[in-house]
């Protein structure tokens, strides 16, 4: 009897151990499964043939993932090709954002305090690749009026000249005895202290050729950025041409450059009398 009954037995025998131990053998499989974290990029969307994105590199716009919108890792990344790092101006709106995310040409510590149009009313950047796409897109603002670019390399990622809002502690000494005015439509500075009865004083131009001082006697609403002309400091006036940024202040990056007698259809001069 004992001997029939054994044979019937180790069928089940052998089930329950294999259940007993089922568990964990899912558990050990499934502590190994593990999806990795999908890797995305932010990439600009202007050029037709060149793309950048938000890790630094250019590629062309049928060589990047369709589904993660990264370029290839095998270029150069941050590469500045076609760039003049001395004015820190590209020749190429791509080229631009990928040299100016590098951190040791772009600070985020600066960039996160910077406003993205006049402080009043407008947030900070978010990050450093927000701060690159519209430094280089809206450096249009760099022409030489009219629709003429001052050069090929006018996509600029050059930090707005003290654009925190914060004051300038050293800039009322050297305004004593100034009385800054404000020029009307096409004016130059000679003509509007001409007209108070003063002169112009190009000595402290470069006092004024500064965004915190644009921001605080004009309404610069649609931001302060660099450019070439005879006629900066000034804001460019609402009935500009669009190409032109109407609304925005123009400073100058060439303080030697400044002068009185500028003038410009399209602007309106601060200007320093006395």
């Amino acid at each position: 009897m004992a001997t029939t009954t054994f044979p019937l037995l180790l069928p089940r025998i052998v089930c329950a151990a294999f259940f007993a131990c089922l568990p964990g053998l899912v558990a050990g499989i499934r502590k190994d499964i593990g999806l990795a974290a999908p890797i995305m990029c932010r990439s600009t969307v202007q050029g037709r043939h060149l793309i950048s994105d938000d890790n630094g590199y250019v590629c062309s716009s049928l060589s990047i993932d369709p589904w993660s919108r990264c370029c290839p890792t095998t270029g150069s990344r941050f590469s500045c090709q076609g760039c003049k790092l001395d004015l820190q101006c590209c020749d190429s709106y791509e080229y631009c954002v990928s040299c100016c995310l590098n951190p040791s040409r772009t600070k985020e510590t600066d960039v996160l305090k910077l406003k993205v149009a006049r402080p009043v009313t407008s947030g900070t950047y978010r990050n450093v690749f927000d701060f690159c796409m519209g430094r280089c897109h809206h450096s249009s603002a760099s022409v030489v009026h009219e629709n003429a670019y001052a050069s090929d390399f006018h996509h600029c990622f050059l930090l707005q000249q003290n654009s925190s809002g914060s004051a300038d502690s050293g800039s009322g000494p050297r305004l004593d005895g100034i009385n800054i005015s404000i020029g009307r439509r096409g004016e130059s500075c000679s003509s509007v202290c001409r007209a108070k009865g003063q002169s112009c004083v190009p000595s402290r131009l470069s006092v004024l050729n500064k965004c915190e001082i644009l921001q605080k006697y004009m309404r610069c609403k649609s931001g302060c950025f660099s450019s070439l002309g005879p006629d900066q400091p000034a804001q460019v006036v609402d009935e500009a041409p669009s190409n032109l940024n109407p609304g925005a202040c123009l400073y100058m990056q060439m303080d030697e450059r400044l002068t009185c007698d500028g003038s410009h259809q399209h602007t309106r001069r601060l200007c320093p009398c006395a």
